[in-house]
């Protein structure tokens, strides 16, 4: 994919936090900062967690917000296929802009998110695609003004290059003012999990429920990973390329089985 005049663009902005969520109302400042030609379909409620998720067994519907503003009563997938193949079906974006997310994106992350998947959808569908997150602390504000301040120059660096096919980009901001970033760095993702701690409580009827746990993991990480980056005050930049094919051991397995 070449490199792509922002002036001239159409954008998609999407999200997996819903349609109100303060992190789309971000981004879309982010993309109208870049071009004039904005258009906006997002979840009608929160899909957190909703992964490559696409609904199938019921109906879609696409509500007009306003102008260039739509909301879907599905998932961030559901909303970039709607957008890309009915929506927009005459004249496609040039770029999707996913997020930006209540919190991180990194590591295992990437499994998991919506925002990913949103980006994800774009990028099978053959359109370049941004996923971004902000980092917070729980009980804490979320420094939205440090994704906003650096939005624009991460996209315009990002597109500025060709992309091979199959690939997106992941951004991750740190949970610090904008003037204390230290940097955007290029890195690949590192390793923590979602979900070890599984607290257990008991309901009003006697009645055991679950909640999944905090992230874990993020000390004693590589330098050259975005958990580093973030957790030092740097923005991470990730590649994220949609062939998950280990290609060493198909040429093992192809003995195995041959």
């Amino acid at each position: 994919m070449s490199s792509i005049d922002l002036s001239k663009a159409r954008i998609l902005v999407t999200n997996d936090d819903g349609v109100g969520a303060p992190g789309l109302a971000v981004l879309e400042r982010i993309a109208r900062s870049l071009s004039d030609d904005v258009w906006v379909v997002a979840p009608e409620v929160e899909q957190s967690g909703a992964s490559h998720s696409l609904t199938m067994h019921r109906p879609l519907r696409l509500k007009e917000l306003g102008e260039r503003r739509y909301m879907v009563d599905g998932t961030p997938t559901d909303c970039v296929l709607l957008a890309l193949n009915h929506l927009l079906a005459d004249h496609r974006p040039d770029l999707v802009l996913s997020g930006v997310n209540h919190g991180s994106n990194m590591g295992e992350d990437v499994t998991y998110s919506g925002t990913i998947a949103a980006a994800m959808e774009a990028t099978l569908l053959g359109v370049r695609a941004i996923a971004m997150s902000q980092r917070m602390e729980r009980d804490m504000p979320v420094r939205w003004d440090t994704a906003e301040r650096f939005g624009p120059e991460v996209v315009r660096r990002a597109v500025s290059m060709e992309w091979p096919r199959h690939v997106l980009v992941n951004v991750n901001y740190p949970d610090r003012p904008p003037e204390s970033v230290t940097g955007m760095q290029v890195v690949r993702h590192g390793n923590r999990k979602i979900g070890d701690e599984l607290v257990r409580r008991i309901d009003p009827r006697g009645r055991p429920y679950f909640w999944v746990g905090p992230v874990r993991g993020e000390k004693d990480v590589p330098e050259d990973t975005d958990i580093h980056v973030v957790t030092h005050g740097g923005i991470s930049v990730t590649p994220i390329y949609l062939d998950l094919t280990h290609y060493a051991c198909l040429e093992e397995l192809k003995g195995a089985f041959a």
